[in-house]
């Protein structure tokens, strides 16, 4: 029997990412990006920007001075699901209020690092399970990091916070309200965060580079140059000079567009988070981010045994070195006591001493005296 001729079609391997498609449209995708940075610079705006839909309220800035006896950064978690043409994705944002808004920001960032440490625990455990279809899965794919636009440079909080986040997740600094700066400031500004990034070694997330494709390549280098990206945020339609609506902040000398790339670069950071990159950075937070973290923890703990858990909540520390404290002044208040009271013992006794002397010497004079008595008393009894 003749074998059969494959068709001029070839045998089918090439229909497999035809099939893998239909899989990932059927099944969606989930994302999670984490934005961090002082109150104030716009994290809500661009990210309602971002997705075109209100997807975090506005928050009253004007109040978050009232919560400052908790000096405590927070973790928020808002989900969603979006479409587009047939597609969903599984949003999830987590914000950080209160990083970064007190005089005394020391360990502030201690809840952020230990939330993206915790969702890579929780889904290590999970694959440890017998049972695995419904895993829950927070981990952190993208990370922005909003920059002050001070025109300065980085901050010595910022250099430390992003040193951290960088070997944890897909960090992507941005600058916010770039229209606040001049475009020659706002791009000496930038020089300089990136001549502080390469200097401190900070690891930031780079799009990958294919060789087998001169336009993608020529693209994640457009990209990597942009960095950090200059972000004006605002979900508001404007009316520009020439008749145009777009988003944008109106002022009295014109319009910044937010999709105008002469005025920053939210196409570029929209294009990577979701249009080009997006599912790169699921797989690299996959296969190096918590794959380092799995690693980490297999060759210092046992299968199966839980992580330990370090107390060092910064409000922890902070009770724990006011007790300190307290108890030191105590017992320094105590050892002055303990010294007044040895003083005034060793005078006492120095002054028992001195009677106890002066008596001894007066018992020696009445015994003198006495006996001076008797040697006069013999003597006139001999006379007679």
């Amino acid at each position: 029997m003749a074998a059969p001729v494959p068709s001029s079609d070839g045998i089918g391997i090439a229909n497999l990412p035809n099939q893998k498609h239909k899989i990932v449209a059927k099944r969606g995708a989930h994302f999670t990006v984490m934005v961090v940075g002082e109150s104030g610079l716009g994290k809500t705006t661009l990210i309602n920007t971002l997705f075109a839909t209100e997807l975090c309220s506005p928050k009253a800035y004007h109040r978050r001075h009232l919560k400052q006896l908790d000096k405590m950064t927070e973790v928020e978690i808002i989900k969603a699901e979006l479409e587009e043409k047939q597609f969903n994705v599984k949003l999830t944002v987590i914000d950080t209020p209160g990083f970064g808004d007190y005089v005394n920001n020391r360990d502030s960032w201690v809840p952020i690092i230990d939330f993206v440490d915790d969702q890579h625990e929780i889904y290590m455990r999970q694959e440890q399970q017998p049972q695995r279809e419904d895993k829950s899965d927070l981990r952190v794919h993208a990370c922005l990091f909003f920059i002050r636009p001070t025109g300065h440079t980085l901050k010595p909080l910022d250099i430390e916070v992003m040193k951290r986040l960088g070997t944890r997740v897909n960090l992507i600094p941005v600058v916010a309200k770039a229209d606040t700066l001049t475009q020659n400031d706002l791009m000496v500004f930038k020089e300089r965060i990136r001549d502080v990034i390469r200097l401190q070694g900070i690891r930031i997330y780079q799009p990958p580079v294919e060789a087998d494709d001169p336009a993608g390549a020529e693209h994640a280098r457009i990209l990597t140059e942009a960095m950090p990206f200059s972000i004006i945020g605002s979900t508001e339609d404007v009316k520009t000079a020439d008749g145009r609506v777009v988003k944008g902040r109106e002022y009295l000398w014109g319009v910044a567009e937010v999709e105008n790339e002469n005025h920053c670069d939210f196409k570029k950071l929209r294009s990577l988070l979701i249009r080009t990159h997006m599912l790169d950075l699921i797989s690299t937070t996959e296969e190096l981010h918590y794959e380092n973290y799995r690693q980490q923890q297999m060759e210092t703990r046992k299968f199966g045994e839980p992580k330990v858990k370090k107390l060092d909540n910064p409000k922890f520390k902070e009770e724990e070195e006011a007790l300190r404290k307290r108890f030191t002044e105590q017992v320094k208040a105590e050892e002055a006591r303990f010294r007044q009271w040895e003083q005034h013992l060793i005078a006492e006794r120095d002054r028992l001493n001195k009677d106890l002397e002066t008596a001894h010497s007066a018992i020696k004079g009445l015994e003198a005296e006495l006996d001076n008595l008797q040697v006069g008393y013999g003597r006139g009894s001999a006379r007679r």
